[in-house]
């Protein structure tokens, strides 16, 4: 499955639709949203980055939610169902173990939502739509999150030729691995240094900074990008007056509150949910529509 569909949309929509999820998921505290969100956030991320989104989730997101789970009931006493007394007299209440899960499934929907926006919201989007707004601040994003894959990349590089050709790679004592290590940050130093002249240098043969400069833009505000952008503009109008009906106002404490499943309540739910699995819906639509015309070819 690709997730290149919606990655082709223009960058306002992958910014207003990435806002809006980020944004409904910090601020919908009912389990139910937060479920939605997270269904959602996974199933997209493993569009983008398949086994390794599932990865990234076993093994980051799952300790820090366990994480948080465990924490927050130490120091939050809160609740009237108690379930166990600690030794220094506060309780253990139910209310509070509930809410430690949520808060920990919060955080990790948020961190697995930005596994999919690293892949669609790339740097020259960035660039796009801030250039104009905040040119500093925006070049400054753009060259940070470029130069991190291309540190990582070059640091292989560097550490792969210099064991074929370094014996001290090969030894195991302690001397010879700080030797080793030594070796490669100065070469890496070397390296980002240059980087950066060279960067300057062409950033300023191509006249960077001069008035009047003008920049090409590959991203045209076509029909469908207009549908998807009216359609999310109508779900978040919807959710917005949702969260005003309070249909996902959930209390934790004194006592957890029932789930309400009223067909009003439904239906707002429905609406998140398309909200949060449009691009995956788009996805797959998209590659119906590709084998459907390789199979007509």
């Amino acid at each position: 499955m690709s997730y290149e569909s919606f990655h082709k949309y223009h960058p306002i929509v992958n910014f207003l639709y990435f806002a809006s999820v980020l944004l409904f998921a910090m601020a919908l505290k009912h389990p139910l949203s937060m479920l939605i969100s997270f269904v959602s956030a996974l199933l997209y991320a493993i569009q983008c980055d398949g086994k390794k989104a599932l990865l990234f989730t076993l093994k980051l997101c799952l300790p820090m939610f366990l994480l948080t789970a465990l924490i927050n009931p130490l120091f939050n006493h809160e609740g009237v169902t108690i379930l166990y007394y600690f030794k220094s007299g506060l309780p253990l209440t139910l209310e509070s173990i509930v809410y430690g899960l949520c808060s920990g499934g919060m955080l990790v929907t948020i961190l697995v939502w930005f596994i999919s926006f690293n892949k669609v919201f790339t740097s020259e989007k960035t660039t796009y739509l801030f250039g104009k707004i905040i040119p500093a601040m925006s070049l400054v994003l753009n060259m940070t999150l470029r130069f991190i894959p291309r540190f990582k990349h070059q640091l292989n590089t560097i550490i792969e030729a210099q064991r074929s050709l370094n014996s001290e790679a090969t030894n195991k004592s302690l001397i010879s691995k700080i030797k080793f290590e030594i070796k490669i940050l100065s070469i890496m130093l070397t390296w980002s240094f240059e980087s950066a002249i060279e960067t300057a240098d062409s950033m300023k043969s191509r006249g960077y900074g001069l008035k009047g400069r003008t920049t090409f833009s590959p991203y045209r505000l076509e029909s469908r990008d207009k549908a998807i952008l009216t359609m999310l503009l109508l779900l978040i109008a919807l959710l917005v007056f949702g969260m005003c009906l309070s249909v996902f106002s959930f209390d934790y404490f004194p006592v957890i509150s029932k789930i309400s499943l009223s067909p009003v309540n439904l239906c707002f739910y429905f609406v998140y949910f398309a909200l949060c699995i449009l691009p995956v819906l788009l996805n797959i639509l998209e590659d119906r529509k590709w084998k459907s015309i390789h199979s007509n070819l």
